[in-house]
């Protein structure tokens, strides 16, 4: 049984006139600078009309209907860039969803694109370069006309590699260069410098982020489930996975807000040698939320939940697997929770063990 630890924090009733009246002129002089709450729905795909591979793939049938879905919901469907900048600026609020596509397939050109450009919907498109031109990927060319469409493009790396999987001493020298590789063939061959970056398998620590913050760009894709918000990191942007196992989901995944996080640990991703049911601990803000009806997954598990700290408007709990996660690379922890009005709250964290091959 949870036990729940309520902290009731005293209210000063009393403050002199010139603390009044300091605070009214410190809220004056900053209140142009307050930006609304604002949430953006963020959709990764991979392949289209191409059922050989049905865990990347998504039907043209299915994905006519997502995009139908947004624009008869009068969304704001922005790209990656676009979206970051909208969280952070005065424009009003609006439904906004981001639909990025990772690694560049034919299927896309050839199935996507005609659609996205239908609707007259931009997308942001994420491409290793060392594969552009080869097998079943787009061609410079191709990525061009892409472009032309209201088409970002994204740098996912020079060769899509498990960078976690190498040694500190050379991991982030190797994910440095790679990216800088990406960056220099796209801005040859198509004449811009990317802004935004995918890590490969959605995969990265917290000094990549670092990394990737330094090289300029404004932000970058992971894979783990939730919605983007103010509060979100930008160097570590959930999106929902849209294959054929997940399209029927679109309409809950749209309507799905962000959890709000306020605090975690650890922020790393990298499961330890001596943590193979590693421990989440999360302070969340509890506004509206029916916290009665919280819920913990694990992927492939069960997962124990404990309340350990609470007050009027935020919780602190901690999320943890009943089994072992020696056996798999990767793996979500996510927590969902309905508010008053009904609507479900999201948030997951993704736990790599990179001793699995």
């Amino acid at each position: 049984m949870m036990r729940i630890l309520i902290i009731i924090s005293s209210l000063l009733l009393f403050t002199s006139c010139s603390q009044q009246t300091e605070t009214k002129s410190q809220s004056n002089s900053s209140s142009d600078q307050i930006k609304s709450y604002k949430e953006v729905v963020c959709f990764v795909y991979h392949r289209f009309g191409d059922s050989r591979f049905s865990s990347t793939n998504i039907s043209v049938e299915d994905f006519k209907t997502h995009l139908a879905w947004l624009a008869n919901h009068e969304y704001q469907v922005l790209n990656l860039s676009e979206a970051i900048n909208y969280l952070s600026n005065n424009d009003p609020v609006k439904k906004t969803a981001v639909i990025t596509i990772d690694d560049g397939y034919k299927s896309f050109f050839k199935n996507g694109l005609p659609l996205l450009h239908q609707y007259q919907f931009p997308a942001t498109l994420f491409i290793n370069t060392e594969t552009v031109g080869a097998g079943d990927y787009m061609n410079w060319e191709e990525l061009k006309g892409a472009m032309n469409q209201k088409i970002e493009i994204g740098n996912h790396t020079h060769t899509h590699d498990y960078f976690v999987d190498n040694e500190p001493s050379l991991r982030y020298t190797y994910f440095e260069d790679n990216i800088q590789t990406a960056q220099q063939l796209i801005k040859d061959k198509l004449g811009i410098f990317p802004k935004v970056l995918a890590y490969p398998y959605g995969e990265f620590d917290q000094k990549m982020k670092v990394i990737t913050k330094g090289m300029g760009f404004v932000g970058a894709a992971a894979q783990n489930s939730g919605v983007m918000n103010n509060m979100t990191d930008t160097y570590q942007i959930p999106r929902f996975p849209m294959s054929e196992h997940y399209a029927k989901m679109f309409e809950e995944k749209v309507n799905m807000q962000a959890l709000k996080v306020i605090r975690k640990i650890p922020e790393e991703n990298l499961i330890t040698n001596d943590a193979s049911k590693p421990l989440l601990t999360l302070t969340i803000s509890t506004e509206e939320l029916l916290m009665d009806q919280l819920q913990c997954f694990v992927q492939g598990g069960d997962c124990t939940l404990q309340i350990i700290d609470q007050s009027a408007d935020q919780v602190t709990l901690t999320l943890q697997s009943t089994q072992d996660l020696t056996s798999r690379r990767r793996t979500l922890y996510t927590l969902t929770v309905p508010d008053s009005t009904g609507n479900w709250h999201w948030f997951s964290h993704l736990w790599i063990n990179n001793s699995v091959k």
